[in-house]
């Protein structure tokens, strides 16, 4: 297929489209680089072994969107373009809605306009907001408490009600844990723009020397160390689910939702401590106060994915910390 990856020199995205190019997949990447870089494209061209299509524009640029999807012939849509920061989406929701809502809004209105009905959505299991009980599966209440989650799970809504009005959309909800991890390349990782919102570039960051010690915030939680309890996903476990749930959808109209995560919680402090003892240093590290919003434990469960899509995670948390801390050592990664 043809695909559009709106957001696809970010993070997951560039690692997804190395999925899609090695199956075959054409790929063609969307982003306004407001978190991710231009040298991404670059990374990409040497990973694959030919130039990748990128075009620089947001998604709320209807008209844009609309003529990138016609003049490249595209067949579908992963659409990984939304911002991801609870803190910055308490601090600024306006941000989140016109980016992440009104973006994707923007997106479909420019599919429909090009008669496309295959959307691949980048969701997050801040959807399900406080557990009611764990592991979280696809039928546990949905009920955010942030304007991030909102944000996704809004998106999620506009997806069920527009495969109702048109019954050959085919949609995939893939609500995701924690990704960590690089390709085994060491050519990208994570590297946002903005500060780190997640645990492994702060890692990353101190052994890089930008910070002295890793604030580990809250040791008090009912977990088995006391500090939060996340599930961590290899990103290129995460990039072949898309992979995975993009070939279901040939033959599947209508939404499906999905989670992806490995289904078992690791903490903090088991992370650090795995990272330490795989890649021999130490990462110092202080605790601080809880932070507002944060869960003190949470993941998933993924046998509906392996059931419909055949997928499941088979990275390690040794691999994640193995593939960061190589691509650490990339002057070109980070």
């Amino acid at each position: 297929m043809n695909i559009l990856i709106t957001g696809g020199a970010g993070y997951i995205g560039s690692h997804t489209a190395i999925a899609l190019a090695n199956t075959g997949h054409k790929i063609n990447i969307f982003d306004n680089l407001c978190n991710s870089k231009i040298a991404v494209i670059d990374q990409l061209t040497k990973i694959l072994g030919f130039p990748v299509n990128f075009i620089n524009g947001d998604v709320r640029n209807t008209p844009l969107v609309s003529k990138v999807l016609q003049e490249n012939e595209i067949d579908g849509v992963i659409h990984f373009a939304g911002m991801k920061s609870v803190a910055e989406s308490a601090a600024n929701p306006l941000l989140y809605y016109s980016n992440n809502v009104q973006g994707s809004i923007s997106l479909i209105e420019a599919m429909q306009q090009n008669q496309i009905k295959t959307f691949v959505f980048s969701s997050s299991a801040t959807v399900y907001g406080k557990p009611v009980y764990l592991p979280y599966d696809e039928k546990h209440p949905t009920n955010p408490i942030n304007p991030y989650g909102h944000s996704k799970l809004q998106v999620e809504i506009i997806l069920s009600d527009w495969a109702k009005s048109d019954t050959e959309v085919k949609a995939s909800i893939l609500r995701y844990f924690n990704p960590v991890g690089a390709h085994e390349s060491g050519l990208i990782g994570e590297n946002p723009n903005q500060a780190p919102n997640n645990l492994m570039p702060y890692i990353t960051k101190v052994i890089g020397g930008s910070l002295q010690y890793l604030n580990i915030y809250g040791n008090d939680y009912d977990t088995r160390d006391g500090t939060g309890e996340r599930d961590y996903i290899h990103v290129m476990d995460l990039a072949e689910g898309h992979l995975a749930a993009l070939h279901y959808l040939k033959t599947n109209a209508g939404v499906h939702i999905h989670n992806l995560g490995t289904g078992h919680g690791t903490t903090v402090l088991e992370l650090i401590k795995a990272f330490e003892k795989i890649n021999k240093i130490e990462i110092p590290y202080k605790f601080s106060g809880r932070r507002d919003g944060d869960l003190p434990s949470y993941y998933s469960d993924a046998n509906k994915a392996l059931k419909d899509l055949g997928w499941q995670a088979k990275r390690n948390l040794e691999q994640s910390c193995k593939d960061t801390y190589f691509c650490l050592n990339q002057a070109s990664c980070f």
